[in-house]
C-alpha cells in the first residue's frame, strides 16, 4: 500500500513539475498564430456626439468625436498616407471596440519596406511606451520601442491629426485631442510576418502597418511644410507650380500633403508636364490619376500620392505641377519661400491647358505639393536646414540655392552615385524650438522644430541614403544656449543612425552685422562648430564656416560671399558652400 501511494506521489510531482512547460509551450503556440489586429480590439476610443458613454477611451469616460472624425476625412475604414505609410482608419462605428490596449499581443503584418508604422496614442496623461518584437518571414526578429504622445498633452507639432474637441459624460470639452503616427525601424530587406506589441499601460494602437511607399523611388525635387496659412481664397481654381528637379527617371509620381490641415483638401484633377517658359508647358500636359481615379480628396494630416506615370522627367529641369481645386480653399499648407514664381489660373480647370494664357495670377510660394519622385535611381540625399538652405536672397527663378547647385555637381560625375537631392530648407527653422506651433491657421510659416519635423521631413523620403544638417544659428540668435543646440544635433544624428542613414553636420556660417548676430551670439555659434567638428556625433563634417567666412575677420561672412543682410550668403557664396562638398561624404 505505501508502495502505491509513493508511486502516485512520484506521478503527481512529475505532473506538477511539468505543468510551467506546457503552460510555457501553450503560450508560445497561441503566439505562433498571429492575428490581425481588428480582432484584438479591446478599447473604444469613439462615441456620437449625443451620446459620449458609448466609448470610454482613458478610463475616465472620455472619448473622440465620431462628428470631429467625420470632419477631418478620417471617417471608418477610410485609408490614410501618413509619413508615406498607408493605413487603414479601423473600420468600426461609434460605441464599437476600435483600438487595442498593447500589452504584448502578437499582431499579423505583412510587407517589405523600411519602417514599421503605427497610428497611436497615449491615455496615461503622459507619453506611454515600451519594446517589444518584430518578427520576420525567415524566423528571425529584432527588438523595438514604442513611444505614443498622450492624446491630450502630445505635442502638436508631431501629431497626425488634431481633433478640436473631446466627448466626456459632463458634455463636450473644447480640447484638442491627438493622434499619432510613429515608425520605427525594420532590418533592411526582409519580410515582416508579425509584430509583438509593448506591454505598455495606457499605450493605443488603432493601426499598423508596413512602409514600403519609398522602395523603388528615388526623390527629384522635395518641399517641407512650414506652417498651414491663409491663402486666396481659392474657389475653382487652377493651381501651376513651378519646380526643379534634380535626378532624372522614367517614370514619376507626385505627392499633395495636407499636413497640419484640420479638414480634407479636394484636388480634382492633376498634371505634370516640363516647363516650356513662363506657366506655358512644353507639350500637352499628361494626367495624373490616384488609385486609378483622376481626383482625389486628402484628409487632414495625410498625403496623396500619384499612381506611378511613365513620363521621362528630364535632370536639372523645370516641371510643372498643375492641379484644379473644385472647392473653396481658405487655407493651405505652404512653403512660403519658394523663391521661384507659380501661377494661379482664372474660375475653372486648366489642368491639361499647354498654353499659359489661363494663368493671370503669380505667387512665389508652394502650397499642398510637396515631392516629385523618379522611379529607379541610387536613392536620395535630403539637406534638412534654415533659410540658407531654403535660398532666401539667392537670385529669384534662377535655382541658385546650394542644394541646386549640389545636385547640378552630382549630375555631371562618376565619382560616387548620381543621387537625388532633396531641398528641406525652412526660412526662419530653428534645431529646438518651434516657430508654428504645429496647428491651427497661423502667419508664422517657419515650421515646427528640426527635432518636430525629422520624421516626416528626412526619414519617409523616398530611399534617403544620407542627411545634411545645417541648422543653429536661428536657435543661436534668439537666445538658445550652444548646450541646447548641441544636444538636439546629437538626437538628430542619433535617430538618424537608428534608421540606417548616414548623417553628416555642417559649421553654422558666421554672421556678423545682423542685429541679433552679438558677440555673445558669435561665441555661442564658435562652441557648437568646435563640437560639430570634433564631437564625432556624425559621420562627416561640412565646414561651410571655413568656407564664406571672412580670414581676417572670422566673425563675419566675406564680403563678396554676403548678400548684403550679413546673415545669408548671395549667389557666389551659395555656390561656394556647394562647391566645397566633398562628394564621397555622401
Amino acid at each position: 500500500m505505501r508502495r502505491c501511494v509513493r508511486g502516485i506521489l512520484v506521478v503527481l510531482s512529475l505532473c506538477v513539475s511539468l505543468m510551467p512547460a506546457v503552460s510555457a509551450r501553450a503560450v508560445e503556440e497561441r503566439r505562433a498564430a498571429p492575428v490581425p489586429l481588428e480582432r484584438l480590439f479591446d478599447n473604444i476610443a469613439v462615441s456620437d456626439d449625443d451620446r459620449p458613454a458609448q466609448a470610454d477611451f482613458d478610463g475616465a469616460g472620455s472619448s473622440l468625436s465620431a462628428r470631429d472624425l467625420a470632419a477631418a476625412g478620417w471617417t471608418p475604414g477610410r485609408g490614410l498616407t501618413v509619413q508615406g505609410a498607408r493605413l487603414t482608419w479601423p473600420r468600426r462605428q461609434p460605441g464599437e471596440p476600435d483600438n487595442v490596449r498593447a500589452a504584448g499581443q502578437d499582431v499579423r503584418v505583412t510587407g517589405r519596406g523600411d519602417a514599421l508604422t503605427f497610428l497611436v496614442a497615449g491615455t496615461a496623461g503622459t507619453e506611454a511606451g515600451g519594446a517589444g518584437v518584430i518578427t520576420y518571414a525567415d524566423g528571425t526578429r529584432s527588438g523595438y520601442r514604442l513611444t505614443a504622445p498622450d492624446w491630450r498633452t502630445g505635442p502638436l507639432a508631431t501629431k497626425a491629426v488634431a481633433l478640436p474637441r473631446i466627448n466626456t459624460p459632463g458634455g463636450q470639452l473644447a480640447e484638442r485631442a491627438r493622434l499619432y503616427v510613429v515608425t520605427v525601424p525594420l532590418v533592411p530587406g526582409r519580410p515582416v510576418a508579425s509584430v509583438r506589441l509593448p506591454h505598455a499601460a495606457g499605450l493605443h494602437v488603432f493601426a499598423v502597418s508596413v512602409r514600403t511607399a519609398t522602395r523603388g523611388w528615388t526623390g527629384s525635387w522635395t518641399t517641407s511644410t512650414g506652417g498651414y496659412t491663409a491663402v486666396g481664397p481659392w474657389t475653382d481654381r487652377t493651381l501651376r507650380l513651378v519646380v526643379h528637379t534634380s535626378a532624372g527617371g522614367p517614370r514619376v509620381r507626385v505627392r499633395f500633403d495636407n499636413t497640419f490641415a484640420a479638414a480634407p483638401v479636394r484636388i480634382g484633377s492633376a498634371t505634370v508636364a516640363v516647363r516650356a517658359s513662363g506657366a506655358a508647358a512644353r507639350g500637352t500636359p499628361v494626367p495624373l490619376s490616384f488609385g486609378g481615379a483622376g481626383r482625389v480628396e486628402i484628409p487632414a494630416g495625410a498625403q496623396a500620392y500619384s499612381d506611378p506615370l511613365g513620363f521621362a522627367v528630364p535632370a536639372d529641369a523645370d516641371l510643372l505641377v498643375s492641379f484644379h481645386l473644385p472647392g473653396t480653399v481658405t487655407a493651405a499648407p505652404v512653403h512660403r519661400l519658394a523663391q521661384q514664381r507659380s501661377y494661379v489660373s482664372g474660375p475653372g480647370d486648366h489642368a491639361a491647358d499647354a498654353s499659359a494664357d489661363a494663368y493671370t495670377s503669380v505667387i512665389t510660394g508652394w502650397p499642398l505639393l510637396a515631392g516629385v519622385d523618379v522611379s529607379g535611381g541610387p536613392g536620395s540625399v535630403v539637406l534638412l536646414g534654415d533659410s540658407i538652405t531654403d535660398g532666401d536672397k539667392s537670385t529669384v527663378d534662377a535655382n541658385r540655392r546650394w542644394p541646386d547647385v549640389l545636385a547640378g555637381r552630382l549630375l555631371t560625375q562618376s565619382e560616387v552615385p548620381r543621387y537625388g537631392v532633396l531641398n528641406q530648407g525652412i526660412s526662419g527653422n530653428r534645431v529646438v524650438t518651434d516657430r508654428y506651433p504645429g496647428d491651427g491657421v497661423s502667419t508664422d510659416a517657419a515650421g515646427v522644430s528640426a527635432l518636430h519635423r525629422f520624421d516626416r521631413d528626412v526619414l519617409a523620403q523616398p530611399s534617403v541614403r544620407t542627411a545634411v544638417v545645417f541648422q543653429g544659428v536661428n536657435d543661436l540668435r534668439w537666445d538658445t544656449s550652444a548646450e541646447q543646440v548641441i544636444a538636439g544635433l546629437r538626437e538628430l544624428a542619433a535617430r538618424g543612425h537608428a534608421r540606417g542613414v548616414r548623417m553628416l553636420a555642417a559649421t553654422i556660417l558666421p554672421c556678423e552685422g545682423e542685429a541679433r548676430c552679438t558677440a555673445v551670439v558669435d561665441a555661442e555659434r564658435v562652441t557648437v562648430n568646435e563640437w560639430i567638428r570634433d564631437g564625432g556625433a556624425f559621420d562627416g563634417v561640412l565646414d561651410f564656416d571655413a568656407v564664406v567666412r571672412d580670414p581676417g575677420r572670422p566673425s563675419r561672412i566675406l564680403p563678396a560671399y554676403d548678400s548684403g543682410d550679413h546673415l545669408h550668403p548671395g549667389d557666389a557664396g551659395l555656390a561656394a558652400l556647394a562647391d566645397s562638398v566633398d562628394l564621397r561624404l555622401l
